[in-house]
């Protein structure tokens, strides 16, 4: 049969009048010497590892129910944990803890032994822009929001671009990398236009002509000189050899055939003379020419009466008559040919006339200081110089005939 409750007999009697621990209260004194009635141990169980009493057991409630003495309890202090009760316990015997001691951390190697003294430093790989862009997300998006969609710049790129291109950020300060598309559009955007394609043309174009100019101006003004220079030479040397061996007497002569030396001892100046004022044939190539077609025909040197009249450059191509303007009245002008020396002395100078003005070659030329016929001799160039939209004239008059085989005259020879 199942116990009765304590509280109440068989006979049903109350609490008060039939105690089970004996004297009224017993049961209250005892309850309260316990520390915590929820947690008392049963008769003759083992105490849990974590509650540990101070009488090291629970045997003295049960002798003190069994023998129904009320005895005081003492209070006696208490532990929930214990480690050395818990480790005794549950794992055995553990030697006492010892406190953790810092472990010494070696030192850190330094730059010096990890890669040498002198090993340099390696720059960190420059990442391609189109590469990391197609493999890294658009980050930018996260900072702003976008202001449009991706099917709207998807479309925007197939019609070739119509929404103007973004600036293209440095991956190498940090900034987002672009997408492949975005650098398509950004390179299109640093195509140039069509107006810098025709402006950059013009300017190649007009540099090109500058620098042929500037080669043709070279070639005008030095190595025409050179060049005509080392000609007339060659035909002074040639005319000398003729005349060496007995040929080119007086009388008529070919185009551009040279027959006469043209000294000009104060300017230095010894020079062929041709027949012809052909600029090609003869003045081109560094030699004086003789007026000698139609109305322009003068007479030649060894004419008893008559006006020798020659013409040069005054630039380029030799320029034998450069500084003609220099000459002053009395200077020595000699002809020299096969068989004589015709010497004139400077007479005047006209320093400007218009090209047409051919009455300065005549027999007795105006302004020249003549009035008579005689024998003379005119200069002809073109100034101011550089320029042929004027002529300068000289004129001398003849003051000793001698033949060579006397010599050289005084104004050579001096």
């Amino acid at each position: 049969m199942t116990a009765l409750r304590p509280e109440r007999d068989s006979s049903g009697a109350p609490y008060d009048a039939h105690d089970a621990y004996g004297e009224a209260g017993a049961f209250e004194a005892a309850v309260d010497h316990l520390e915590d009635p929820l947690t008392d141990p049963l008769p003759g169980q083992h105490p849990s590892p974590w509650f540990r009493s101070g009488s090291g057991g629970s045997a003295e409630p049960e002798q003190q129910e069994s023998s129904g003495q009320q005895t005081p309890a003492e209070p006696q202090e208490q532990e929930w944990y214990d480690p050395e009760g818990y480790d005794r316990d549950w794992y055995g015997h553990q030697p006492p803890r010892q406190e953790p001691q810092e472990a010494q951390q070696a030192p850190e190697p330094t730059y010096e032994q990890l890669y040498g003294a002198y090993a340099p430093e390696q720059p960190a790989p420059v990442p391609d822009d189109e590469t990391v862009g197609l493999r890294t997300s658009d980050t930018r998006r996260i900072a702003e929001p976008p202001t449009e969609g991706r099917a709207a710049r998807r479309k925007a790129a197939k019609k070739g671009g119509t929404r103007p291109a973004e600036p293209r950020p440095d991956s190498r300060q940090g900034a987002a990398p672009l997408s492949r598309v975005e650098a398509r559009r950004a390179e299109r955007a640093r195509r140039p236009s069509p107006g810098a394609v025709i402006s950059r043309g013009l300017g190649e174009v007009f540099i090109t002509v500058g620098v042929l100019m500037l080669l043709f101006v070279t070639y005008q003004l030095w190595w025409t000189n050179i060049r005509a220079q080392q000609q007339a030479d060659g035909a002074a040397h040639d005319l000398q050899e003729s005349w060496a061996k007995g040929k080119g007497k007086p009388g008529s002569f070919e185009p551009g055939q040279g027959f006469a030396l043209l000294h000009i001892p104060r300017l230095d100046v010894v020079v062929p003379v041709a027949e012809g004022i052909d600029k090609q044939k003869v003045l081109d190539r560094g030699m004086v020419g003789h007026y000698n077609e139609g109305a322009t025909k003068t007479a030649m040197p060894e004419a008893k009466k008559g006006n020798f009249a020659v013409a040069g450059h005054r630039n380029t191509h030799g320029e034998p008559f450069r500084y003609i303007n220099r000459l002053e009245p009395g200077d020595p002008i000699v002809v020299e040919t096969q068989d004589k020396y015709f010497v004139y002395k400077m007479a005047s100078i006209l320093p400007q006339t218009a090209p047409s003005n051919t009455s300065v070659i005549g027999p007795v030329p105006p302004g020249s200081g003549f009035t008579k016929p005689g024998r003379y001799i005119t200069l002809t160039t073109c100034t101011p110089e550089f320029t042929s939209k004027y002529r300068m004239i000289v004129w001398g008059k003849m003051v000793e005939e001698r033949p060579r085989d006397k010599g050289k005259p005084s104004a050579l020879v001096n």
